[in-house]
């Protein structure tokens, strides 16, 4: 028997990603043991976080400026935009620290079993963007999957209008990864996407 308050929390956990009912309700025990360790400080970054946060009205990303800090950063290239389906996959590219440009968040991928068409996406923005006179390359960031692959063939169908060079990452063989273990489609795409030494 519990009292409502925890099961509305454990609720609201489990909607999580990778959090079901049973570990919900651990991290709930949890927090309930350690409430001012845990509980009272994630309350008020939950809370904090909630009032501060918007999303980018250029690019997509999540930031407490609007533009975000990419989009105002004077010592990015201009001249190149990565497209990603989601936040996750920016902040993935931004770790790596290679990656200079600008960004575009779609919010997702084209799938017809699950409605989402290009107007669901950030799509028309992007074409908008891309015939800045400033943009010289568009950087198809999409992931291996069908629905990413179709995102970014339809994304590159739309940009032909635009006269804009349009890239996609590469795909295959990762750092420390062993031949033996690879999928056939991965070996086949590092095969395809093989370049002079």
């Amino acid at each position: 028997m519990t009292v409502p308050e925890i099961d509305r929390l454990v609720e609201l956990l489990a909607k999580l990603p990778g959090l079901g009912p049973r570990s919900a309700r651990r991290a709930a025990l949890h927090l309930i043991k350690r409430p001012g360790q845990l509980m009272t400080p994630l309350a008020n970054s939950l809370s904090s976080t909630a009032e501060t946060i918007t999303t980018c009205r250029t690019c997509g990303n999540v930031d407490t400026s609007n533009p975000c800090g990419i989009c105002n950063n004077p010592e990015r290239d201009s001249s190149i935009i990565c497209v990603v389906e989601e936040i996750a996959d920016l902040w993935a590219i931004e770790r790596t620290g290679v990656y200079r440009g600008f960004y575009h968040v779609l919010g997702g991928t084209l799938s017809a079993l699950d409605g989402v068409g290009p107007e669901d996406l950030n799509i028309g923005k992007l074409v908008i963007r891309a015939g800045n006179q400033k943009v010289l390359e568009i950087v198809l960031a999409t992931n291996a999957t069908v629905s990413g692959q179709t995102t970014a063939h339809y994304i590159q169908e739309k940009l032909l209008s635009v006269n804009i060079k349009v890239s996609r990452l590469a795909h295959g063989v990762p750092v420390g990864g062993e031949l033996d273990y690879l999928d056939d489609g991965t070996l086949t795409a590092a095969m395809n996407s093989r370049r002079l030494l």
